[in-house]
């Protein structure tokens, strides 16, 4: 390359990186801690600097390095919080080129022998500075044994020697090492602060930039400022002369925040049509379905923070004009809906990042935030089904003789059990008794019959008594009976000499051509289908069926309305 050409372009990271305390963004903590430490002669020997990546734990590193050897321009001064930038360490450690100060990243050099080489080093004097500085970057990254190694230095470092450790996975490093290092965590920067700190590089860059977009970029970088520099090199890069709201947009693909509310309103509405065509709309002009789920994610989050705690909201990051929308907005939708769709959205985020196709994936969660919009809460449906119209014992609906079921004054019919297997626990007055006989029980009916063989194990007897068999005539110590096509021909046989053996008496059980009642199954199956109808044609019943639509009577259990309500009364 010629003298005559231009210099490799540096990007904006790397340009406005800061060189002293004064200059980090959003490390208030850290610049006054520091500060004071220098100035009252307690340096410590071990700096541990977390936080998430981009905020200043490697540039702070250096930083620390600078101060500790700044000599001052007139070659006298000692250990300063703001190192001059102009004396021969501050310049050589900037450039990366002092001998004393030694940068190591632990993710290329994660073992015991690169360490044992490090201290190796420890115990010589720096060749010119004040002090040897070991500067190890994303230091969680180094292997059990070289943190061993590491530890009798760590712990008793020369006096010429100070540690500065970095690291992104603070909850991965020994307990050991954590003890032996004064910790700083360096937060992620507020959005307002990083948009203010983008606009004037902005402005030092010449770029015309609309405030809606560092917002937007300050955002999408989440905190840290290299990300955020990094976009605002990209978005210059892209915009031109003129970066406006739309062009960040489109660089980011994010969602359009005024569709965004137009969204959340439809959504709110049960409006599905347009919940829909809105999402089509932004995914057309290149918006992506996940992080227009992300967008109603802060926005549900936004708005519940303006309903729960309205003073508490910070609206340096948007505009007058959606900020009184969103209060709005917050005004109208009940908390219990916020609380909903949060959850419904967080739910449909990790399908739609997980679906083969998240565009699909998205409209069927909005459809079904927009199915759910309209629903009552608890408490309304509560209050609901406290003026529904109670059915009174006078009009409840007689028991039939086929169930046998007792008498009752409750609305609610009896249970329904779940299981496919017919009900077969008899009533007090079905259980088989043991008369005055010593050794004789007597069965009240067939049903008691099939109980009898489910009592004593005889499971493949029981299965063919409920399910294939069809009861002609019953009569103590006689059963006839007519065999379905199901059931193992030699029932009859293995029922009258069972029988006889549990109960003591002689059975003789005949198998019939007629057709005889239906299976146990098959009355236990009617029974239920009653009480099915029976609950529907309750009014309690209906209600519910009514406030929640589409949805149906999956089990009837036993219950009295009445009795209930007077109890809750009582307490």
């Amino acid at each position: 390359m010629t003298d005559k050409q231009a210099p490799a372009y540096r990007v904006l990271a790397r340009k406005y990186r800061p060189q002293v305390f004064s200059e980090l963004v959003g490390q208030d903590v850290l610049v006054r801690t520091l500060t004071n430490a220098f100035d009252q002669d307690r340096i410590a020997h071990a700096f541990l600097l977390t936080g998430v990546r981009g905020v200043g734990k490697t540039t702070t590193a250096r930083i620390i390095a600078r101060a500790l050897n700044c000599i001052g321009p007139d070659g006298k001064g000692g250990p300063t919080i703001a190192p001059c930038g102009e004396c021969h360490p501050c310049q050589e450690i900037a450039g990366d080129r002092h001998v004393d100060v030694l940068e190591m990243d632990a993710a290329s050099h994660t073992g015991v022998g690169d360490i044992r080489e490090l201290i190796e080093g420890v115990r010589y004097a720096p060749a010119s500075a004040r002090y040897k500085v070991y500067i190890i970057d994303e230091v969680h990254m180094l292997s059990t044994s070289a943190f061993n190694a590491l530890l009798k230095t760590l712990e008793e470092p020369p006096p010429h020697v100070k540690f500065v450790f970095a690291t992104t996975e603070v909850r991965k490093l020994p307990l050991t090492v954590l003890s032996r290092c004064q910790r700083f965590d360096l937060r992620r920067v507020e959005p307002d602060v990083l948009a203010q700190h983008m606009g004037k590089i902005a402005v030092n860059e010449g770029a015309d930039i609309d405030q809606g977009a560092l917002e937007m970029l300050a955002r999408a970088a989440e905190g840290s400022v290299r990300d955020g520099l990094s976009l605002l090199d990209q978005a210059i890069a892209h915009g031109g002369e003129k970066i406006t709201d739309e062009a960040v947009n489109e660089m980011l693909g994010l969602a359009d925040r005024g569709r965004t509310l137009d969204l959340f309103d439809s959504l709110m509405a049960g409006d599905v049509a347009a919940a829909l065509t809105n999402l089509r709309g932004q995914y057309d002009l290149g918006g992506d379905p996940v992080l227009v789920l992300h967008e109603l994610l802060e926005l549900a989050h936004w708005l519940t923070r303006l309903k729960a705690v309205p003073d508490a909201d910070n609206a340096a990051t948007r505009t007058r004009a959606d900020h009184d929308r969103g209060v709005a907005m917050a005004a109208k939708i009940s908390m219990a809906a916020l609380a909903r769709t949060w959850q419904m959205l967080l739910k449909g985020l990790k399908e739609a990042q997980g679906a083969p196709n998240p565009l699909t994936a998205t409209e069927m969660v909005l459809v079904r935030l927009a199915y759910v919009a309209d629903l009552p809460s608890p408490a309304a449906l509560v209050e609901r089904l406290g003026t529904a119209p109670s059915q009174s014992p006078s009009e409840a609906p007689a028991p039939s003789a086929a169930t046998s079921a007792p008498e009752s004054t409750a609305s609610v019919p009896p249970r329904m059990d779940q299981a496919t297997a017919p009900d077969l626990q008899p009533a007090a007055d079905d259980v088989p008794q043991a008369k005055a006989s010593e050794d004789v029980v007597h069965l009240a009916d067939f049903k008691a019959v099939a109980q009898l063989a489910e009592q004593h194990k005889e499971l493949g007897l029981y299965s063919d008594l409920v399910a294939s068999v069809h009861l002609v005539k019953f009569e103590q110590g006689t059963i006839e009976i007519r065999v379905g096509a199901g059931a193992d021909k030699s029932v009859a046989n293995r029922l009258s000499t069972k029988l006889s053996e549990w109960t003591g008496q002689k059975w003789v059980v005949v198998v019939s051509n007629e057709a005889g009642a239906p299976t146990l199954s098959q009355q236990d199956a009617d029974r239920q289908a009653q009480r099915m109808a029976q609950a529907a044609d309750n009014p309690v019943v209906q209600a519910v069926l009514d406030a929640f639509p589409g949805s149906k009577i999956a089990q009837v259990r036993d219950g009295h309305v009445g009795q209930i309500e007077d109890q809750d009364k009582e307490s």
